[in-house]
């Protein structure tokens, strides 16, 4: 007998028409995830710059370059470190820096040098901004450089300390009060923090909207992916999860179009808002989960729900909820609620991921490839713009290359097996940022091709290793596991743009950082157990097991597994198996 929501997919179909229907809406709103989460690469730019003078200028010299003002000068002052001359109507001659400036005390000549006295003063006056390329960012119009340019690094950072936040409250939320309703609040959210943003006058009101648009945008994509994955049957449940991530890879070259086409920071923002509005006017139309419905003993709105579907699909005799309900303490349904069946059962806790030598060495193993996976893919997404050539067309491509890697995920997964796509994905990512390293500066298309190279790889492994984290560990702590294996995956997107800014320290540094983790990664998890074709465990002793003896588990069964996995764990609630970026 086929376990209750497999009956239900069983009848009505495991991809039809009603679940098309529901996915497409519900990852297009995915897509606005990944425009907020990379929307910073564009809005906190920081163009060139020098200290603002208290006058008019006549004249502007750099070198041998002489201009009648600062915008004509921009094009030549390409290194920062080297100062501009300027002379006011009034005859004063002042070198700018870009957090100082300093006054000749004899006025004669201009000229670029100059060995007299000078009189430095601090940049009182503001700051002149290059805005040839973007007219206004939030960096020009709050002056956060020079000694405020901490705040500007402060940006991405809080927003992804937001989205670690907003994934923990709204996942609890999503099992307590229904995916539905916080699919409406978070989508909601998106938009109307979205459009404050735009319209904040000050840095730290900037930062707290953005802190609340980073929470429900996480709390959307954590609770979606759970959406979506309880009306999809197993047939389809693999590849219908992986690629809620294409979705959110799309998002990133909204941005990237949006950001080429418009430059003012506070129009970028909510043209990216209102990116996905149709969503949010049509989201209310999307119904419950029956699962959920039926945890919560709401038996007539599942059976509502359940009709709906079956009218939909073109299917004449619908499944029955009483059908269902008899079927429940044997399927999903009951993972989700056997705390409250079995009182007297043991509570597992943290601890128990380390309850013994291979079980521990597993958990250290799986949360670095969670981080390592995190770290890349925010690195290699956050850097692209810095690459040289054309930025947009830089992230465009980041984005882009997203698209097929989840497919050779899904194949790799199911063909050669869990553990042997991740290794050679991770290594390769690793040998990626090395050859990175050699290729030289004015390689610009080759050095963006092996970035696009590097994005691809750690994808792939970033893609398949929630699915592999839950199918290592047995059902008791299966929830556990996923849960805080993707809390180390958020852990790396918090962390990740401080290594991208270490890139004033050394140009490589972030690489040599990614592909160190990389390589650590794929060496540890090559003493992880394969797990392609094996039945999942049900306590710590048999996932002890299988690390221990593979062979004695070698007997293969339909790669129809990877689905199975997920029939397991979709049931216990949005943080096991959180997709987050």
């Amino acid at each position: 007998m086929a376990p209750g929501s497999e009956r239900l997919f069983d009848s009505l179909g495991h991809f039809g028409r009603f679940q098309a229907c529901v996915y497409f809406a519900s990852v297009f709103q995915a897509m606005s995830c990944g425009i907020h989460y990379l929307a910073s690469v564009f809005m906190a730019v920081t163009p060139n710059f020098v200290c603002g003078i208290p006058g008019n200028v006549s004249s502007v010299l750099f070198y041998n370059s002489s201009e009648a003002s600062l915008e004509d000068i921009w094009t030549v002052w390409t290194a920062t470190e080297n100062y501009i001359v300027v002379q006011l109507e009034n005859g004063e001659i002042w070198e700018l820096n870009q957090c100082s400036k300093a006054k000749r005390e004899v006025s004669l000549d201009l000229a670029y040098e100059y060995k007299g006295n000078k009189s430095v003063f601090s940049c009182s006056d503001g700051f002149l901004y290059d805005d040839t390329k973007w007219k206004s960012t939030v960096v020009t119009q709050w002056d956060l450089v020079c000694d405020r340019e901490w705040l500007a690094k402060l940006i991405q950072p809080t927003f992804m300390l937001g989205v670690l936040i907003g994934a923990v409250i709204f996942g609890d939320i999503a099992d307590r009060l229904g995916r539905q309703r916080v699919i409406w609040f978070t989508s909601a959210g998106q938009f109307v923090f979205g459009i404050a943003v735009a319209f904040t006058s000050d840095y730290y009101s900037f930062v707290i909207v953005r802190f609340l648009l980073a929470m429900v945008s996480s709390g959307y994509l954590v609770v979606a992916f759970v959406y979506v994955t309880e009306f999809v049957g197993i047939k389809a449940r693999t590849w219908a999860s992986m690629h809620v991530h294409a979705f959110f890879a799309i998002g990133i070259m909204v941005v990237a179009l949006v950001g080429f086409l418009v430059r003012t920071w506070w129009v970028y923002q909510i043209f990216l808002s209102i990116a996905t509005l149709p969503f949010v006017l049509c989201c209310w139309m999307l119904p419950e989960t029956p699962f959920w419905l039926l945890s919560e003993g709401r038996y007539e709105d599942a059976q509502k729900v359940i009709n709906t579907m079956a009218r939909w699909n073109k299917v004449s005799t619908p499944c029955k909820v009483a059908e269902l309900y008899s079927v429940q303490h044997d399927g999903p349904v009951s993972g989700r609620t056997g705390d409250n069946d079995a009182p007297s059962a043991k509570k597992h806790n943290i601890l128990d991921l380390f309850c013994n030598w291979y079980i521990a060495r597993r958990t250290i193993t799986v949360w670095l490839v969670w981080f390592t996976g995190s770290l890349g893919y925010y690195v290699f997404s956050l850097s692209s713009v810095n690459l040289g050539g054309n930025e947009y067309l830089n992230l465009f491509l980041i984005g882009a290359v997203e698209l097929p890697c989840y497919i050779i995920a899904c194949i790799g997964m199911d063909k050669l097996g869990r553990r042997n796509t991740l290794i050679p994905f991770l290594i390769l990512s690793a040998l990626i940022c090395v050859l990175i390293m050699f290729i030289p500066q004015d390689f610009n298309v080759l050095i963006i091709l092996a970035n696009m190279a590097g994005k691809f790889s750690i994808g792939v492994a970033f893609g398949l290793i929630y699915l592999y984290t839950a199918e290592l560990y047995p059902t008791i702590v299966r929830s556990l596991a996923v849960g805080s294996g993707s809390m180390m995956c958020r852990v790396g997107s918090v962390v990740a743009p401080f290594c991208v800014y270490l890139r004033s320290v050394w140009i490589f540094m972030p690489l040599l950082l990614v592909g160190i983790m990389a390589l650590l990664s794929g060496i540890l998890t090559i003493m992880l157990p394969e797990t392609l074709g094996k039945p999942l465990t049900n306590t710590l002793e048999e996932a002890t097991e299988i690390g221990r003896n593979e062979k004695s588990c070698s007997e293969k069964t339909p790669p129809a597994q990877s689905g199975a996995a997920l029939e397991k764990i979709e049931m216990c609630g949005p943080e096991t198996v959180s997709p987050e970026k």
